[in-house]
């Protein structure tokens, strides 16, 4: 009778711990949440394959390496958890304020490109009954005149009708 260890004992146990610190870690830095993650399903899957072989040849492995394949399990889980919670944090945290910051800048946006749109129907210029009345009715007709030195002289002529 030889008591070996399980293929998984000390891999998901160290994946599970490794993924555990990563995931708490990941409460100030959030973007490594996700590595805790799949650290703790590689090391999950380990231990169930080992749990499986464990099942299938009981009496081929030690008792205390079960005990550590499972306790690996149960860290694995809990580091999938926590690194899940804490990823589902971040992406809410930066939904909600990614929206914030969007309106914020199309607000400003808005304010500076508002005189661009001006309202043509709500101008007082037609609200006039008189809008096609002319006041007065000048020509002015301007002549620029050169004489043969280069000297310029500028003439107006008004006609009044």
């Amino acid at each position: 009778m030889s008591y070996n260890k399980l293929p998984a004992d000390p891999s998901a146990m160290t994946l599970g711990v490794i993924g555990l610190v990563i995931a708490f870690a990941g409460c100030c830095c959030g973007i490594f949440a996700v590595v805790s993650i799949v650290l703790g399903a590689i090391g999950l899957v380990m231990a169930n394959k080992s749990l499986q072989e464990y099942a299938e040849h009981p009496d081929a492995f030690s008792r205390s390496s079960f005990s550590n394949v499972q306790t690996s399990k149960i860290i694995n889980i809990v580091s999938i958890a926590v690194g899940s919670v804490i990823t589902i944090a971040y992406i809410l945290y930066f939904v909600f304020y990614g929206v914030l910051i969007s309106q914020a800048f199309k607000q400003a946006y808005d304010n500076n490109h508002y005189d661009d749109y001006y309202e043509w129907e709500n101008d007082s210029i037609y609200d006039d009954d008189d809008f096609n009345e002319v006041v007065e009715d000048t020509l002015n007709v301007e002549t620029v005149e050169i004489d043969e030195f280069g000297n310029i002289e500028i003439k107006t002529d008004s006609i009044n009708k």
